[in-house]
């Protein structure tokens, strides 16, 4: 094989601080290349080297080459890049939703990429997007055409933006995370839309992401970066089956196995310490405690919950209803985590909105602790608000930027009269930081100097302030590295150890859902497809929409 892109000695600095240390590696013609590791790794800085993207002032190639077709893209100036960009080399980002722009149609934004670097008519480029949308497996092509992004789901719009990758029919496309949001179905859609059109092209890929499993399912070989190095690579059997870095075992081992269930998820940390933690919990430990979990009453009953929306549009058209949860009825028990999984769509957000009383149910009973909650007043329910809270998908959006994150933990505290005096409220907040595994000095400091991991904990310590009995947590480790994920998700269940709380855990992610889970809620248009223990369930699966979720999670090798 041919190498149609080599990359030698590169070492990258922001400001004075150097980033990528001296990395080697090169992508063969005809091949998809896995590049794994975690935020922070370089895997993305590297790569936005090859493009000419790295931010201008405050980056520079500090040694090194990147060698594409007899060219050196750290020598080229930035009009040979215009030219090669999108044409040659082509990339899909990760957030389709900030990559693709909100003022024009789908359709136009690819047919700009033609009309820049191909001789096509502007009748032609319409034709030419069209039959590309056709390619990616786009339903309805023309309504997409004529689409805003925010008009089309997070799997459409991905498609749209692989489509205006491939307009130009490059040689190189690099793929940085393209599915970490996207629901496991639509992911392995992806997955083997990408492999199909490598094969049908011929053209290479280099492949982003953190999460080796997923590489395993589309990958002809692999690096590992950490901390801006290589510390591995080879074919995916040799990664996999003999992987020689600890890192690489830490990353095959820490995600949740579906096979056995951990008392506690080992982390990165644990197995570059030589101390991975691996209590396995048994069938009889867990029936023995489920047998106590509900032998008391209910802490939540919802029976016959819908919630209908109506659309109109157009002055003259009749209002059409969608029903976006439709006749869900189930137990929750004191002390019990309840997993809610399903596609993007099928209600389960709404479902917990409505539990949660931010967005009211049309029809059925939340019975919590005895009382209906649909039928509470205004200041009742700002009262149940101590009681039922959430834990954020994205902790940044839901923290203010302007307000450090003490006084963030502490507003809510203030609201509910929780404690006496500030100076109480913070001595708790301070208590509260450490339980989340975060320093005392960082009370005074703004959401923006915290990692995302940091913040998401953050977010727990603001949801625990309150001390509620119900915590609602909506994709909360969805966004995680890895590593982090395993950290947070032992956190949760140490403070369900510790308080006693109760958890609807609302994920995509059916390998967390079903470490964390102890019955499983799986949702399909509005309505409940399956129920029952989360073990048995993913065991036998009894439904067909059950089966296809469990069999599009990536398994490794």
């Amino acid at each position: 094989m041919r190498p149609i892109l080599s990359v030698k000695n590169l070492s990258i600095a922001f400001n004075e601080n150097e980033v990528i240390h001296d990395i080697s590696y090169h992508l063969n013609e005809n091949e998809i290349l896995g590049i794994v590791g975690e935020s922070g790794s370089g895997k993305s800085v590297s790569s936005l080297a090859i493009l000419g993207l790295l931010p201008k002032g405050v980056s520079k190639i500090t040694s090194g080459t990147i060698s594409y077709d007899d060219m050196d893209l750290t020598q080229i100036s930035n009009k040979t890049f215009q030219s090669i960009r999108g044409n040659k080399i082509a990339m899909i980002f990760q957030e389709p939703m900030s990559s693709l722009n909100p003022s024009m149609t789908c359709g136009k934004q690819v047919q700009e990429i033609l009309l820049q670097h191909t001789d096509l008519s502007k009748a032609e480029t319409k034709t030419e997007t069209l039959s590309l949308f056709e390619k990616v497996r786009l339903p309805n092509i023309k309504r997409v055409f004529e689409s805003y992004p925010h008009e089309i789901s997070g799997g459409q719009k991905q498609r749209a933006m692989i489509a205006m990758a491939i307009a130009c029919k490059p040689n190189i496309l690099i793929a940085d995370e393209p599915t970490t949001a996207l629901d496991v179905t639509v992911q392995k859609e992806i997955i083997h839309l990408l492999k199909e059109l490598q094969v049908e092209t011929k053209m290479s890929i280099i492949f982003i992401t953190h999460d080796l499993a997923l590489i395993s399912e589309i990958a002809n070989r692999a690096l590992v970066m950490y901390k801006g190095q290589i510390v591995e690579q080879g074919t995916i059997d040799d990664i996999f089956k003999n992987p020689t870095s600890d890192y690489t075992k830490a990353l095959i081992n820490s995600r949740p196995s579906l096979d056995e269930r951990l008392k506690v998820l080992p982390t990165i940390q644990d197995f570059l310490d030589g101390n991975p933690k691996s209590v396995v919990i048994t069938s009889e430990q867990r029936q023995k405690s489920h047998e106590l979990l509900y032998s008391k009453s209910p802490l939540l009953e919802v029976i016959d919950v819908e919630k209908e929306y109506i659309s109109k549009s157009g002055w003259l058209s009749k209002p059409q209803t969608f029903k976006a949860v439709n006749g869900v009825s189930f137990k929750l028990y004191e002390g019990e985590t309840l997993g809610l999984v399903g596609e993007s769509g099928c209600g389960k957000s709404t479902l917990g909105n409505a539990i949660l009383q931010l967005d009211k149910a049309t029809a059925g009973s939340i019975i919590y602790n005895g009382t209906d909650i649909t039928r509470l007043t205004k200041s009742e329910i700002r009262k149940l608000r101590k009681d039922i809270q959430i834990i954020f998908q994205d902790p940044f959006a839901s923290l203010n930027p302007r307000i450090p994150v003490g006084n963030a933990i502490m507003e809510p505290m203030k609201v509910h009269r929780i404690f006496n005096s500030d100076e109480e409220r913070k001595e708790k907040v301070l208590e509260i930081l450490k339980r989340v595994g975060l320093s005392e000095d960082y009370y005074n400091r703004y959401p923006h100097e915290f990692s995302g991991g940091q913040r998401q904990r953050i977010g727990i310590a603001r949801t625990i302030a309150l001390q509620p009995k119900l915590i609602v947590c909506d994709e909360s480790v969805s966004a995680l590295d890895i590593s982090v994920q395993a950290q947070v998700l032992n956190l949760l269940n140490e403070l369900k150890q510790d308080f006693g709380f109760t958890y609807i855990f609302i994920s995509h992610d059916l390998a967390v859902v079903k470490y964390m889970a102890d019955q499983l809620l799986v949702m399909n248009k509005g309505k409940i497809e399956e129920l029952g223990d989360a073990d048995a369930i993913y065991e036998k699966p009894q439904k067909t929409y059950t089966k296809k979720l469990i069999n599009a999670i990536p398994k490794g090798l």
